[in-house]
C-alpha cells in the first residue's frame, strides 16, 4: 500500500486538535478494526495504516517534524520504522499501544477491544471470536427472545486437559524470550537507535514452548468440537446490530483465553408492519364511504388487535399516532410509538347503480375539495421532496 499523508489517511485538517485527531483515528479504527472484518486483508493494512498516523500526529514532537520534514523528517522516529509497520509493529502491538482509547469495555459489542494486550501481558493466548447471524421476528423483537445455537467451534483438548504437552509434560520456558512472551529489536534511524517491542514470534507471546507435544492435537491444546450456547437476546434489537456474549468463541491454545461469541441481528420483514427506528409505521387502507362517514376499525399490533376511531371526512396522508406502541428502546423503559398512514382505496371499477350514484355527488359542493384542503394536501406532497 502506497504511503499516504497521515491527515488525509485520518481525514482531518492539518489544524485538527489533539482531541479531533483522536476522535477521527477512533472512527476510523472502529470501521477497519480486524473483530468486524474478518479475514479482510485490505482492511487490516486501513487499520494499521491509521493507527500508524495517529502515533505520528497525536505526539507534539513526532508531529511537528512531520509537518515541517514530512515523511523523510520521521525516518523510524514513529515507533513503526521508514516502512511503517513492516518495521516489525504488530497487531497486537497496535492493541497494546492504543487501546486505552476505547476503555477496557471495547466498543459497539465488541468486548474483545482493548483487552487484548491486557491478556498478552498474562501470557495466555487468546482464542479467536465466533460470529453468527440471528434472524428475528418483530414480535421477537418486541418482547426478546432466548435462542439457544449448537456451535462448531475449538474446545480443550480433553487428552491433555487443554494444555498441549503429553502426558503431563508440561511447557518449558521460551528460550528467545525469556518467558517475557515479547522481544525487543533495535534498529538504526536518522534520530538514533530506536527500539520496539513486539510478540515473540517463538511461543507467540506466551513465554512457554511445548516440547513433548500431544498427538491428538498436536500440541495445541484445543481441537474442534460442539457446543450448545443460549444467549437472551433483549427486545428492542435492530438489523446490523452485534451482541457480544464473553468467553463463548473459540478457546484459546494452552488453557488460553476464551474468544467472544458475536451475534448479528438480521430483521424478519412484517407482513402488516414497517419499522421505523423504534416507532411501528401501518398503512390503513379505508374505503371511500369509511374515510367519508368516519365510524371503528380494528388494526393489527405487535400486542394484538387496536381499536382505532376515523373521523368523518378523514383525507388521505393522514398520520395518526398511538403512543407507546411501537417497539422498546433497547435496555431502556421507553418505547416507541404506532404510526398510522391513512390510505383511501377508490374503486376501480363499479355497478351501473354505483357509477349512477355517484354521478349524482359529482357536481356536488361538499365534493368539491376546498382551497384550504387544497393547501394542506400540497404542503404534504412538498414535504416529500425536502
Amino acid at each position: 500500500m502506497a504511503k499516504r499523508d497521515y491527515y488525509e489517511v485520518l481525514e482531518v485538517p492539518k489544524t485538527a486538535t489533539a482531541d479531533e485527531i483522536k476522535k477521527a483515528y477512533r472512527k476510523k479504527a472502529i470501521q477497519y478494526h480486524p473483530d468486524k472484518n474478518p479475514g479482510d486483508k485490505q482492511a487490516e493494512e486501513k487499520f494499521k495504516e491509521a493507527a500508524e498516523a495517529y502515533s505520528v500526529l497525536s505526539d507534539p514532537d513526532k508531529r511537528a517534524k512531520y509537518d515541517q520534514f514530512g515523511f523523510d523528517g520521521l525516518n523510524g522516529a514513529s515507533g513503526f520504522g521508514g516502512g511503517g509497520f513492516g518495521g516489525g509493529m504488530s497487531m497486537d502491538d497496535i492493541f497494546s499501544m492504543f487501546g486505552d482509547i476505547f476503555g477496557s469495555g471495547g466498543f459497539s459489542g465488541f468486548g474483545s477491544f482493548g483487552s487484548r494486550a491486557r491478556q498478552r501481558g498474562e501470557r495466555k493466548a487468546q482464542g479467536s471470536d465466533i460470529r453468527i447471524k440471528v434472524s428475528l421476528t418483530l414480535e421477537e423483537i418486541n418482547t426478546g427472545v432466548t435462542k439457544k445455537f449448537k456451535l462448531k467451534k475449538l474446545v480443550p483438548c480433553r487428552h491433555c486437559q487443554g494444555t498441549g504437552a503429553q502426558g503431563g509434560s508440561g511447557a518449558e520456558t521460551c528460550p528467545d524470550c525469556n518467558g517475557t512472551g515479547s522481544v525487543l529489536r533495535t534498529q538504526q534511524s536518522f534520530f538514533g537507535m530506536v527500539q520496539t517491542q513486539s510478540v515473540c514470534p517463538r511461543c507467540g507471546g506466551e513465554g512457554k514452548i511445548i516440547k513433548n507435544r500431544c498427538p491428538h492435537c498436536s500440541g495445541d491444546g484445543v481441537v474442534y468440537g460442539e457446543e450448545i450456547v443460549e444467549v437472551n437476546i433483549p427486545a428492542g434489537v435492530a438489523e446490523g446490530m452485534q451482541l457480544s456474549v464473553e468467553g463463548k468463541g473459540n478457546a484459546g491454545k494452552h488453557n488460553g483465553y476464551n474468544g467472544n461469541l458475536l451475534i448479528v441481528i438480521e430483521e424478519q420483514p412484517h407482513s402488516n408492519l414497517v419499522r421505523d427506528e423504534n416507532d411501528l409505521v401501518y398503512n390503513l387502507l379505508l374505503s371511500v364511504p369509511q374515510a367519508t362517514l368516519g365510524g371503528a376499525v380494528e388494526i393489527p399490533s405487535l400486542d394484538g388487535a387496536v381499536k382505532l376511531k376515523i373521523e368523518p371526512g378523514t383525507q388521505p396522508g393522514k398520520m395518526l399516532r398511538l403512543r407507546g406502541k411501537g417497539l422498546p428502546v433497547i435496555n431502556s423503559n421507553q418505547r416507541g410509538d404506532m404510526i398510522v398512514n391513512v390510505s383511501v382505496y377508490i374503486p376501480e371499477s363499479m355497478s351501473k347503480d354505483e357509477k349512477q350514484a355517484m354521478e349524482k355527488f359529482l357536481n356536488s359542493d361538499n365534493f368539491q375539495p376546498s382551497a384550504t384542503v387544497k393547501e394542506k394536501i400540497f404542503k404534504k406532497f412538498r414535504s416529500y421532496f425536502n
